[in-house]
């Protein structure tokens, strides 16, 4: 579904910026300005860096003289406004609009289903256009604007302090917009690791279990349950296999540190009651 957001009669340039950097965000470039307070609010500096990178939408952005020239291709006009208003189409949040529309996409796209009285509808979603009026940052969205709305869509917010900044407003749609349309995968920063696997986590508690009786915390003698622990406690990490190499490299150094310089206990002295090297 084609998705246009039109501002009507903005004031702020900045926040033209702000509206290209918000839908470019999730992934929409089609932006109209009905009317705006300045007729070169697409190159004032102001716009150019709220835009902060989005300069293909600004470059894309058309200005309109009036809401009729903004509405071609649309076909399902969503109002933006906090104030609910006694006449004029239903207001219903975001989210719950846009799961209404996406339930109607499935059902135009089923026309065997029983009692599918949307069914019949001679176009999905699919091939329409939506889009989304957003007012004047000075005195909002006007009645006759409203009201040739599908809908007014209002976002839930401090019922004491609900006035939203016109980019953060705008973001919030693009944002629920978006997840109706599926949305984003998170991307991973970093390449997935690899769990290390059982022959792995062995032979690291092998080389381990060397260094520790190298050391002389563990008596090969009485082991006792230490190894069994140690095989446990890494199970429950799941560890990857960068980790195993890890470990075995502190392992290997201190093997080879010890084999340097063996600590025999005639090289001892006590120090406050702890043995340390003598020198």
């Amino acid at each position: 579904m084609h998705t246009r957001f039109i501002l009507i009669n903005t004031s702020h340039a900045g926040n033209v910026g702000a509206a290209a950097r918000a839908i470019k965000t999730m992934g929409f470039d089609d932006l109209v300005l009905v009317a705006p307070r300045w007729a070169n609010v697409l190159r004032r500096e102001e716009t150019i860096q709220r835009a902060s990178g989005a300069l293909d939408v600004l470059d894309k952005c058309r200005i309109v003289d009036t809401l009729d020239e903004a509405l071609d291709g649309i076909t399902h006009l969503c109002a933006t406004a906090m104030t609910p208003r006694d006449f004029g189409p239903p207001t219903t949040t975001p989210r719950e609009h846009f799961e209404a529309l996406s339930k109607k996409e499935l059902l135009a796209q089923t026309p065997s289903a029983p009692g599918n009285d949307l069914a019949s509808e001679p176009a999905t979603l699919g091939q329409q256009g939506i889009g989304f009026l957003f007012g004047s940052e000075r005195f909002g969205m006007r009645n006759e604007d409203v009201y040739r709305c599908h809908v007014c869509l209002s976002i839930p917010s401090n019922p004491s302090f609900g006035s939203l900044n016109i980019g953060a407003a705008l973001q919030v749609i693009a944002y629920e917009w978006r997840l109706a349309l599926g949305g984003f995968g998170v991307q991973s920063p970093v390449a997935p690791s690899h769990l290390a696997d059982a022959a792995q986590v062995t032979g690291m508690l092998t080389h381990l279990e060397q260094s520790l009786v190298q050391l002389g915390f563990l008596d090969p003698a009485a082991p006792k349950k230490l190894m069994p622990r140690l095989n446990a406690l890494f199970n429950r990490a799941q560890v990857t296999q960068e980790e195993i190499h890890i470990l075995r490299g502190i392992a290997k150094a201190i093997l080879q540190q010890s084999s340097q310089s063996p600590a025999r206990s005639a090289d001892l002295v006590a120090v406050d009651g702890k043995p340390v090297l003598k020198g």
